[in-house]
């Protein structure tokens, strides 16, 4: 059995406001579809708010001059009160539009300011996000702020390896890095018909929004080529999941153990 699944991500505070205060009409439409991606079989990850600075909810914008998101998740003087609060305000401007997360993306950054404080953090020993985080995303999930009662991320990705750690857990809640292992093959951010890969051997997958628009996204007909062909080669040895699926059934079964129960 193969386990495959869709994460479909975008931030909610594109162009340093908040989508989900006054939507123009394009934006309304993808709200709205992200609202019921759930009952279409994907999950809902959220890529922190900006994919920038970090956003001052109250007064409705992105702060001016603030340490980028993805940074911010790293930086080891961050606590988990801190942490809690900036991610359940992420989680409740969602709802305001009828999205419910399921997961966290990590928003990666390669601008020069992040780059050099990445390099001095990986200096002084931390080489990874502040454990602070995983503390706050197990609060969260406690509290029934995401969807689920496991919190799927993504934060380390391989071309080769597939792999779910377990970052904290409580009872029937619990975090995961659960690792994508063959990275974006339609298109990638850039949305570019270069970036549209063959024959890539992964079991589970995530894609840019921009590379599956079906209006205009470079992997759009590799995508549906691909979904196509499973269903007609490989119907009874598939079963797609979303990301969540694949975490609580983990958390259940403590261990792949789900592979067999499936």
């Amino acid at each position: 059995m193969e386990e495959r699944s869709l994460n479909r991500r975008r931030f909610l505070g594109v162009g340093g406001r908040s989508m989900c205060r006054k939507p123009d009409p394009e934006e309304k439409t993808f709200l709205e579809q992200m609202g019921r991606a759930w009952e279409c079989g994907i999950g809902t990850q959220m890529e922190m708010m900006t994919h920038r600075g970090l956003f001052d909810f109250d007064a409705g914008r992105e702060k001016d001059g603030a340490v980028h998101e993805g940074l911010w998740l790293h930086e080891p003087g961050v606590t988990a009160a801190e942490y809690r609060r900036y991610l359940a305000s992420i989680l409740a401007e969602g709802q305001t539009a009828g999205v419910r997360f399921t997961g966290l993306t990590w928003p990666g950054c390669g601008c020069d300011a992040c780059t050099r404080r990445y390099a001095e953090l990986r200096t002084g020993g931390h080489r990874g996000p502040n454990p602070a985080l995983w503390q706050a995303l197990l609060d969260l999930a406690k509290e029934g702020k995401f969807r689920g009662r496991t919190v799927p991320c993504f934060f380390e990705p391989s071309e080769t390896d597939g792999a779910i750690g377990r970052k904290a857990g409580d009872g029937p809640c619990g975090v995961y890095d659960l690792m994508p292992n063959a990275g974006d093959r339609f298109g990638i951010w850039e949305n570019d018909p270069k970036r549209v890969e063959a024959g890539a051997p992964y079991c589970i997958w995530y894609a840019h929004w921009q590379g599956l628009n079906p209006a205009k996204g470079a992997g759009w007909r590799a995508f549906t080529a691909v979904v196509e062909r499973i269903g007609k080669h490989l119907r009874d040895r598939v079963v797609w999941m979303r990301p969540s699926d694949i975490t609580d059934r983990y958390h259940t079964a403590g261990g792949w153990g789900l592979l067999e129960k499936a």
